[in-house]
């Protein structure tokens, strides 16, 4: 049996180090109940509540695989689309700019040429206002494909893998041509009904204050990340990243909220498709997108999805079959299957500023503790 109490007094250093104001660790090994973990408070400044398992968190780029991953998988699955298809297939206006040729495959795997992040968001809008409408995000994704079309490619497709948010963002705009519905509208609907989860959400800004009070009667809160110069207030419910926000909160490469347990919603059909049990994913699919595509190493880019590599987040213990992915405001989700481990870390170590980076250290040591505890480290990484 794991010694909880090392894991709980691990996270309990962690706030006294300003690693974060608050977390939630989630882990469910097997067939056991998941474990909980909860430390410290939604915010330092000003003051907030103490964090509840129930807590939900912005999860940044969790977004990449847990929405956009399954969503693709899910349209390829049914034939809608293939990982051997161009960018230009889906967004016609990206015919005979460089990246129209790029497939599907390069997107997921970071290899498209495309840089990794321009600050679009002052392009799109100066003064920091957010799309807050139907039409005004449909304006909006539009002037951001233009501006992704015009970048030229800054390496040679398919010879290097540079993680890519511009790349991901070209994905969740063909997941809509491909869906026949918004990014947020085919997540709910083609997904999060069939699991019976409500809990995931991208939060549009219309709905913002509705949103808030609704987590606060449901008890746990939102956690709020830091001060946007761009706009000019504390975040709290709306996403963290500029160019997701400069979309009305919905984008392939980031905007969803959610807690823990909301998480492991959706890493629990990847698991159990990948062992061949029921699941809304094809197995053989979910096999493809979780295999590190670059044997030979030079990536560790899956589809969609990373898979530990040296000096990886995932600590020493998590075998080489298993696949995850980080966040920047402070989160992370890291599965062995081999195990039958899944590892869930929810932070804001963003709020009071991004200029913290302590999680770096901490991500390896906590992940080496729970793989110890619930596992045993006599197994180590194989695979």
């Amino acid at each position: 049996m794991p010694d909880l109490r090392i894991v709980q007094s691990a996270l309990d250093q962690a706030v006294k180090d300003g690693v974060f104001p608050g977390a939630v660790l989630a882990v469910r090994h097997g067939e056991r109940p998941v474990v909980h973990f909860s430390i410290g408070n939604l915010s330092t400044s000003p003051p907030g509540f103490p964090v509840t398992p129930s807590t939900t968190y912005d999860l940044a780029s969790l977004t990449k695989p847990l929405v956009t991953g399954t969503s693709l998988a899910m349209l390829i699955q049914n034939g809608r689309c293939g990982l051997g298809d161009r960018v230009a297939d889906y967004l016609p206006e990206c015919a005979d700019t460089p990246i129209g040729s790029a497939t599907l495959r390069h997107l997921l795997t970071h290899a498209s040429g495309l840089p990794g992040w321009r600050g679009y968001y002052e392009r799109l809008n100066a003064s920091g206002r957010v799309p807050a409408s139907d039409a005004e995000r449909a304006a909006a994704k539009q002037s951001m494909l233009d501006c992704i079309r015009s970048e030229g490619l800054i390496y040679e497709r398919g010879t290097r893998s540079l993680y890519s948010d511009l790349g991901f963002m070209l994905l969740g705009f063909i997941i809509e041509r491909c869906g026949g519905l918004s990014l947020s509208a085919f997540f709910k609907e083609r997904i999060l009904a069939s699991l019976g989860e409500s809990r995931l959400e991208f939060v549009l800004p219309e709905r913002l204050a509705e949103y808030l009070e609704a987590k606060t009667k449901e008890g746990g809160g939102v956690a709020p990340t830091e001060v946007d110069p761009w706009r000019g207030r504390l975040l709290h419910g709306e996403v963290h990243d500029e160019n997701a926000a400069a979309l009305g909160g919905e984008a392939g490469h980031a905007g969803l909220f959610g807690p823990a347990d909301s998480v492991l919603t959706i890493t629990g059909i990847w698991m159990q498709a990948y062992h061949r049990r029921t699941s809304l994913l094809d197995q053989d699919l979910v096999r493809v997108f979780t295999r590190r595509q670059n044997q030979e190493g030079s990536s560790s880019w899956a589809l969609g999805w990373d898979t530990p590599s040296v000096q990886s987040s995932a600590g020493r213990y998590f075998s080489g079959r298993s696949f995850g992915h980080l966040g920047y405001t402070g989160t992370s989700v890291w599965i062995d299957p081999e195990a039958e481990l899944e590892v869930v870390l929810l932070s804001n170590r963003v709020h009071p500023t991004r200029k913290n980076d302590a999680i770096r250290g901490f991500r390896p040591m906590i992940h080496d503790l729970v793989y110890r505890e619930f596992v045993g480290s006599d197994q180590g990484r194989s695979g």
